[in-house]
């Protein structure tokens, strides 16, 4: 058998954790989901972010990739919750383009970024959880997590305006864009089990794969 290498991207409440359970149990594939950093910026990021945004996403980007490599050197299929393509083209793009990141440490940001990624082999598909930003919030506060309750409506319009522009520019490995205001993958069984069947109409290499 093929061994794959799937990743779910998508805004912060749109259920990339949820699917990555849920693939891993329907496919037997294994779930990395996105860890918890103890990234040693982040206090001083609080405090002071444009002084720290640079070497707060820095620390990111590393872990991530080390992430992304670990992954590849696994012997079976993964899903990866959360891709390392995000944190450039979407959370510090988002910083710089509110003034929270200096134009010369976002340039050399970026340009380590592009250096990295054109040294790790992408996915072999990106999932992308789309989703408007009245889904987002509700899904928010339904998992009531209390560190996202100040998270407001502004800011995701912000990272879901950033998401459509890289996903409409990514080109590195397939994308299967999943329309989930409409699918609630958590909830239905059926929702699921037609998700699980556009990736593996993807994964083969169909060219057009739609939802209805």
């Amino acid at each position: 058998m093929k061994k794959w290498f799937v990743a779910v991207a998508g805004n912060i409440g749109v259920g990339k954790s949820s699917l990555t359970r849920l693939l891993s149990e329907q496919l037997g594939w294994e779930p990395f989901f996105e860890a918890v950093s103890d990234n040693p910026y982040l206090a001083d990021f609080y405090d002071d972010m444009q002084r720290w945004s640079f070497h707060s996403q820095v620390f990111f980007l590393s872990r991530r990739l080390r992430h992304h490599y670990q992954l590849l050197q696994r012997p079976n299929s993964v899903v990866q919750d959360r891709t390392v393509y995000e944190d450039a083209e979407i959370f510090a793009a988002n910083l710089y383009r509110q003034g929270l990141m200096l134009k010369r440490d976002y340039e050399s940001y970026h340009e380590l970024y592009e250096v990295l990624c054109a040294l790790l082999p992408p996915p072999d598909l990106v999932v992308y959880l789309r989703a408007s930003v009245p889904t987002l919030a509700a899904r928010i506060t339904h998992r009531g997590r209390s560190f996202e309750q100040d998270i407001t409506t502004e800011y995701l319009s912000r990272l879901n305006v950033l998401y459509e522009d890289w996903v409409a520019n990514f080109d590195l490995c397939p994308i299967l864009t999943v329309p989930s205001d409409s699918l609630d993958f958590v909830a239905n069984s059926q929702h699921l089990d037609l998700i699980v069947t556009k990736i593996e109409e993807r994964l083969r290499g169909r060219e057009e794969v739609v939802f209805p």
